[in-house]
């Protein structure tokens, strides 16, 4: 299996994800707060995806 680097728009978004899913664990945000593990999660799943898919 050969993997692909992701694209930097794609990168950029997993870290925008990963780091509101930070803040949101130690300051109240309304949506990310109470679902903090869902958004890192999405982050990292759009990491492995564009890791595996050619091209995004």
């Amino acid at each position: 299996m050969k993997l692909n680097a992701p694209t930097q728009l794609v990168w950029i978004i997993a870290l925008v994800l990963g780091v509101l899913a930070f803040i949101g664990m130690l300051v109240s945000i309304p949506f990310i707060s109470a679902n903090a593990f869902w958004v890192l999660f999405v982050g990292w799943l759009l990491l492995v995806l564009a890791t595996l898919l050619k091209g995004l």
